[in-house]
C-alpha cells in the first residue's frame, strides 16, 4: 500500500515521501498520524505544500539576506570600566548585544547571536545566525569609559 509520510519515521523515510509498505504497517502508520493513504488528490495537496514551503523558504533566505547586509554596515558601542591590561569589569553578553540591537529597531533574539562573552577592550566581530544558510558579521566595539 502506498502512503505520503507526514513525519520522519525511523527504518521507514522522511517527511513528504512517498513509500509502498505492507498493509498492516501503512494502517499503523495512518491511526498514528505519521501517513496518510497515497491517492492523487494526496498527492497534488502534498505538491502543493512543498511549493509553499519552497516560496516561504526563498522569502525568508532573501529577508535574512537583506538584513544581513544592514547588520554588518553597523558598528554596536558598548562603553565599559576597565583595570590595566584592557581587562573589562564584567562582561559584554549576546543579551547586551541583543538589547543594543533593539534600540536601532532590529529585533534579534540572543539566542541566534554566536558569541562568547566579550572580556576585553578593542573591536571584536559576533557571528549572528539569520537563516540556516545566511550568518551575519556584527561588528562590536568595547571602549574604556571612564
Amino acid at each position: 500500500m502506498k502512503v505520503i509520510l507526514i513525519e520522519n519515521v525511523k527504518g521507514t523515510g522522511k517527511k513528504d515521501e512517498i513509500k509502498d509498505v505492507k498493509d498492516g504497517f501503512a494502517n499503523f502508520l495512518i491511526k498514528s498520524k505519521k501517513a496518510v493513504l497515497y491517492t492523487k488528490t494526496s498527492n497534488d495537496v502534498l505538491n502543493k505544500e512543498i511549493t509553499t514551503r519552497m516560496n516561504e523558504e526563498a522569502k525568508q533566505l532573501k529577508e535574512a539576506k537583506q538584513l544581513k547586509e544592514k547588520l554588518e554596515n553597523i558598528t554596536l558601542t558598548f562603553k565599559v570600566k576597565s583595570g590595566s591590561n584592557g581587562k573589562v569589569f564584567g562582561s559584554i553578553s549576546s543579551k547586551q548585544i541583543s538589547d543594543e540591537l533593539k534600540q536601532k529597531g532590529f529585533n534579534i533574539d540572543k539566542k541566534i547571536i554566536n558569541s562568547e562573552t566579550i572580556k576585553t577592550l578593542g573591536t571584536h566581530i559576533v557571528k549572528i545566525t539569520l537563516h540556516k544558510n545566511v550568518t551575519a558579521n556584527l561588528t562590536v566595539s568595547v571602549k574604556d569609559g571612564d
